[in-house]
């Protein structure tokens, strides 16, 4: 079991890493701080909200595609290759595809959320914790089909560490909410 919770874990890095990429660059390259909606609005609500913005997007999606690369070099080392669930010669699409995703899944969350009249930042459990790990897994997915037991210990594992990992992230004052 032990193995099976590694590989999922380092299957998910890029994701885990897309999802994190927007708090880590908050502070940085405000040229790009532009809502994806454009501050447009569905019947006087926000279609994402302010906080989804390019920078998160454009950075997200080249935080995964980096550990993916990096997973790519590993792998050809023969590193990590007991672990890899996913062979990583395709290294660009699969950061790209699992960073996407990842933004993807939050952007569809956000905008649930803005139709619900949910405050950004407002706790939506279990949705906050699972929504990027979903969009990756449904782009990945073409490129690595994974077994239902598979994607239940990875939904399972990352609803547990994005608990732990924002209330890491709310005490070193990385973020503002302990969601």
């Amino acid at each position: 079991m032990p193995n099976i919770l590694l590989q999922c874990f380092y299957l998910m890095l890029p994701a885990y890493f897309a999802n994190m990429a927007p708090i880590i660059v908050k502070d940085a390259f405000k040229s790009l701080k532009i809502p994806i909606d454009f501050n447009k609005k569905i019947k006087n609500k926000p279609i994402f909200g302010k906080n989804k913005t390019f920078r998160g997007l454009f950075f997200g999606v080249i935080f995964a595609v980096i550990i993916a690369y990096l997973q790519f070099l590993l792998y050809k080392n023969n590193i990590f290759v007991n672990i890899s669930i996913a062979d990583y010669s395709n290294w660009l699409l699969i950061g790209f595809l699992m960073g996407f995703g990842a933004i993807f899944g939050d952007l569809i969350e956000s905008f649930i959320k803005r139709r619900m009249n949910y405050e950004p930042g407002k706790s939506f459990v279990p949705f906050d914790q699972l929504d990027f790990v979903i969009g990756a897994l449904i782009f990945i997915y073409p490129l690595v089909a994974l077994s239902l037991s598979k994607i239940i210990i990875i939904l399972l594992l990352s609803f547990v560490l994005h608990i732990i990992v924002n209330h890491i992230a709310y005490y070193i004052k990385l973020r503002r909410e302990q969601w």
